[in-house]
């Protein structure tokens, strides 16, 4: 259907970006092309700036900032810079002159605000700016190859005037998690030089990785037109994973192989314009140089050969373990979380029905599509313990910006609200005005079990905390708490009352991804119950090769959540079909 991708044929930029949402198999494609290139005689330096990197394990090897020879590969070097070790130096840079003339409400607030995924993404463009301009680099290697690449979001940023100024100065309502650029105008020109380099065909390319999955497709499409607005138009697409062969008379096997299929059908148009190559969904895992080296290869990796033990599946409890718990324990919240594609939906609606099931009244409100959940429950059961009401998130987010620019809109100029609208494109914008939509949803339920799909990061928490406490004693900004959020804060930090389920795949990057999300909650003091890996091969009996080999590499990352990441964990095998209907998902709670 595509092109094999090869990095010999199709590499012709010194530096390349590769960028796609969490789990899709960046960092893997990104070090399998390095490998490739050194291997070629090309002088090559990777770099990741992705504070979830797993470079590290990838290429087997201890990395640091400073670039450094790889063991065993002539012309590659590499280094691992950690975005979030530059923003925490660059938030007290900024936080420090305050320190001692604010309220330390302020101050709070202040850090709260410089801790969000935009400040660590600014830093990361910092270090891409660094290493783009540096004399030295550009002529020592041939290629520069970056796992992770800017957002539209942060490109947009910096083209606007006003960011350059204080933001402190300009913060006109207190949920912002935007002030990253402020303190940053010494810089103005070396970033207005990296865009430029980024937006020249000659010397940049951008590499989006897909996997063959409806969410996955949409994610790269909506991530290629947002970067080709901003002039990045020297785009590649590779679908990562997918499978070539199946075994009719295997299940699991027969389901995988269409599944993917039917969403290649709906291939978006707006990917359809650029270049797309394939990679093989692989028996093994991508770590380690040899590995990484059979990946644009046309043949198989020979199987390795197993131990009894490691051929024995590992035993965990199924998710009606948890339906059981949160029945005896009379949970009241139980909000269930992870990165998209995960299945949280999913899970969040089979706690639901499992504990209707159980006799309880519950109400379940997510962010999916309310003309999905139509579609989910409906067969003709007769709801009368279950309740569901959907949160559309475009609409809040569209709410909740009118309310803050109509706040705004009289005390600041043309350019200070155009910073402003762009500082409510961040992804902390939509987390704060569903969180409040949620809320408002929880504080209606009196005697009902309330299971939420999304869950808020901690972050999101502080956020509205030190908001809150800013709001107090300082009159300028203009953000509000409602009532219905400082009555849900203390209620999720209450472990008798509620409790979260963190959803993820066996796979490297949800795992390390939904490890990152269960800190950021801990720092906001609260403890996730359970951990549920979802959609685990290693937990079905496929006989397909290709499969069974990749569900033996889910072992290492079972293991480290059974072992040193939950409380409490729990295990779904793959399944061959969607769950619809609250006749399957009751069955599905009970298998």
């Amino acid at each position: 259907m595509f092109q094999s991708f090869n990095p010999k044929s199709f590499v012709n930029t010194q530096f390349l970006f590769f960028t796609g949402k969490g789990g899709v198999g960046k960092t893997s494609t990104a070090c399998a092309t390095a490998i490739h290139l050194a291997d070629e005689g090309k002088k090559v330096l990777l770099v990741s700036t992705d504070p979830a990197s797993n470079l590290q394990d990838v290429l087997e090897v201890e990395l640091t900032n400073t670039p450094k020879p790889v063991p065993n590969i002539n012309n590659l070097d590499a280094s691992n810079i950690d975005p979030e070790e530059a923003a925490e130096m660059y938030r007290e840079n900024v936080v420090g002159p305050y320190r001692g003339t604010l309220p330390d409400a302020a101050i709070k607030s202040m850090e709260e605000q410089l801790s969000g995924a935009c400040t660590v993404e600014m830093a990361a463009f910092d270090e891409f700016s660094s290493i783009i301009s540096n004399p030295a680099i550009r002529s020592r290697y041939d290629h520069v190859i970056f796992d992770t690449a800017p957002t539209g979001h942060t490109l947009r940023l910096l083209q606007l005037p006003t960011a350059w100024n204080e933001f402190l100065e300009e913060s006109t309502h207190g949920a912002s998690c935007l002030g990253p650029l402020s303190r940053l105008q010494e810089k103005k020109e070396l970033y207005e030089q990296t865009v430029k380099s980024l937006s020249d065909k000659d010397k940049t390319a951008l590499i989006l990785i897909t996997r063959p999955e409806t969410s996955s497709l949409y994610e790269a499409n909506r991530s290629a037109n947002e970067l080709k607005e901003i002039g990045i138009k020297n785009q590649m697409l590779i679908v990562n994973g997918l499978l070539q062969t199946h075994l009719s008379y295997d299940e699991v096997s027969s389901a995988f192989y269409q599944r993917q299929q039917e969403a290649l059908k709906d291939f978006p148009n707006g990917l359809k314009q650029m270049p797309v190559y394939s990679l093989p969904f692989v028996s093994y895992s991508l770590t380690g140089v040899e590995n990484l080296r059979y990946l644009f290869k046309q043949y198989t990796m020979p199987a390795k050969v197993e131990t009894q033990s490691q051929q024995e599946n590992l035993q965990l409890p199924k998710l009606s373990s948890v339906i059981d718990r949160f029945s005896e324990s009379h949970t009241r919240v139980i909000l269930t979380m992870g990165k998209g594609g995960v299945g949280k939906t999913t899970v969040a609606s089979s706690i639901a029905v499992g504990l209707v099931e159980k006799g309880h009244k519950v109400h379940l409100t997510t962010t999916d599509p309310a003309a999905h959940l139509e579609y989910t429950f409906s067969d003709t059961f007769d709801h009368e313990k279950l309740s569901i009401s959907s949160i559309n998130p475009k609409d809040e987010v569209t709410a909740y910006k009118e309310e803050v620019l109509s706040q705004a809109s009289e005390s600041l100029d043309e350019q200070g609200l155009a910073y402003l609208k762009e500082d409510l494109d961040s992804p902390c914008t939509e987390e704060i005005a569903v969180f409040r939509a949620f809320a408002e949803q929880v504080a209606k339920c009196d005697d009902e079990i309330v299971v939420i799909d999304t869950a808020p990061t901690g972050h999101t928490l502080l956020l509205l905390d030190s908001a809150e406490e800013y709001h107090k004693e300082l009159t300028k900004s203009t953000g509000e708490v409602p009532e219905s959020v400082r009555a849900l804060l203390p209620r999720l930090r209450n472990p008798k009352e509620t409790s979260v389920v963190i959803v993820t795949l066996a796979e490297t990057t949800p795992v390390l991804e939904a490890e990152r999300l269960q800190k950021d909650l801990v720092r906001a003091h609260i403890n996730p119950e359970w951990w549920v890996i979802n959609q685990s091969l290693h937990a079905t009996e496929t006989l397909d090769p290709v499969l069974a080999g990749r569900a033996n590499t889910e072992r290492k990352w079972i293991e480290k959540v059974r072992d040193e990441l939950a409380q409490n964990t729990a295990i779904i095998p793959w399944i061959s079909e969607e769950k619809i209907g609250y006749t399957k998902l009751r069955e599905f709670t009970i298998n």
